[in-house]
């Protein structure tokens, strides 16, 4: 078995572990920060919508020998409008001129067949009216809302309200962070960059609904022991779907990383940036919400809970009462464990070491873990 397999089942049997929630004031420090940056970012340089939301003319010329720069030049000499100009994989190019209008585009065309030495009716005008954009960017917002409803309602059926308040705030800090990375970067907004961001809010609600499936169980019937507490036992099940969510995140970026820097950087595919920078950013900002933001705001919600603040003074007393007769509390009080994978009671509010109880001896108490 590999090393980081090796460490999987470790920390999917309880033997190691980190303490995600307990030093959940260090990820929500860092995640306000990182938002803040994107939010002045967006507010300083702002989006940079393509022709499909602003409206506007893209010309498709044939095979020609100017260069990129220079056609770009050209264009906007005879549009005196903003232009981004692309190669073609023919050796022709895709040049996108916003603001343009069909009285306006037809000049712009001729004077691009002179400058380029192409015919004029080689030239291809795709054109865009900027009402057409606006009823594309009405749809993507109410597209965004509508998916962001229904995944609150539900996850509040499937779990619980406090899950699915905290399954939309990650939601919210992904988005917030992708786009303002489009800001800082200025990349350029298309509704290919609405299709990657509407993909990357489904990848990151599954790592979390993983997580909080395992949280639901392990917390079945926790009032009726006084062994560990709700944050406890979210850590626990945090842990043991870490490796997986690593795995799966570093699979998902590679052929991303692929489209981004290959195919958009590379071979100069620009046309490709536009999803996949919004896959890329959003796969990782997915990852890390669904692993340090997500799972410690269930455990801060639920531990306001009168109930649960009851059980963590009774946790915590029994804890102190056993420590002072120099005793293990673990498995003191003989109640049974609503899992059979969770941690030690003598253990942290981290998930440490542990072991199932199918593999205890007969007297309840776990046997040796050995040299590790």
């Amino acid at each position: 078995m590999s090393r980081l397999g090796s460490l999987g089942a470790r920390l999917y049997n309880g033997e190691v572990g980190y303490d995600f929630v307990g030093k959940r004031k260090i990820w929500y420090g860092l995640s306000v920060l990182i938002t803040i940056t994107a939010i002045v970012g967006l507010a300083v340089r702002g989006l940079v919508m393509g022709i499909e939301f602003e409206g506007g003319a893209v010309f498709t010329t044939p095979r020609t020998d100017v260069s990129v720069a220079q056609v770009q030049e050209y264009a906007e000499e005879a549009s005196g409008h903003e232009v981004i100009a692309q190669e073609l994989g023919n050796g022709g190019m895709r040049i996108q001129i916003s603001g343009l209008d069909t009285s306006t585009a037809t000049p712009v065309q001729d004077e691009l067949a002179k400058d380029l030495g192409v015919p004029a009716n080689k030239i291809n005008a795709d054109l865009v009216g900027p009402s057409w954009g606006e009823q594309i960017a009405n749809k993507a917002w109410t597209g965004l809302a509508v998916f962001m409803v229904l995944v609150v309602v539900y996850l509040a059926i499937a779990f619980e309200w406090r899950m699915a308040v905290a399954a939309l705030i990650a939601l919210i800090h992904d988005l917030t962070i992708t786009v303002g990375v489009y800001a800082l970067v200025g990349f350029e907004v298309t509704p290919g960059t609405v299709i990657g961001l509407l993909t990357i809010l489904g990848y990151s609600l599954y790592d979390t609904v993983v997580v909080f499936d395992g949280l639901k169980e392990g917390s079945k019937d926790i009032t009726k022991q006084t062994r560990w507490t709700y944050s406890e036992i979210a850590n626990r099940s945090l842990n043991g779907t870490l490796v997986r969510s690593i795995n799966t995140t570093v699979v998902a970026l590679l052929p991303v990383a692929g489209l981004l820097f290959i195919g958009g950087g590379v071979l100069g595919a620009g046309m490709l940036n536009d999803i996949s920078l919004s896959l890329f950013v959003g796969l990782a900002a997915g990852a890390y919400s669904s692993i340090f933001i997500a799972t410690p705001l269930v455990a801060d919600l639920k531990e306001r809970d009168p109930q649960m603040k009851a059980l963590k003074k009774r946790v915590l007393a029994k804890r102190a009462s056993a420590a002072a007769r120099g005793e293990s509390p673990d498995g003191a009080d003989g109640s049974e464990e609503p899992q059979d994978r969770l941690p030690d009671a003598a253990a942290p509010a981290g998930a440490v070491v542990g072991q199932r109880p199918a593999d205890r001896g007969h007297s309840g108490r776990g046997k040796s873990p050995g040299k590790r």
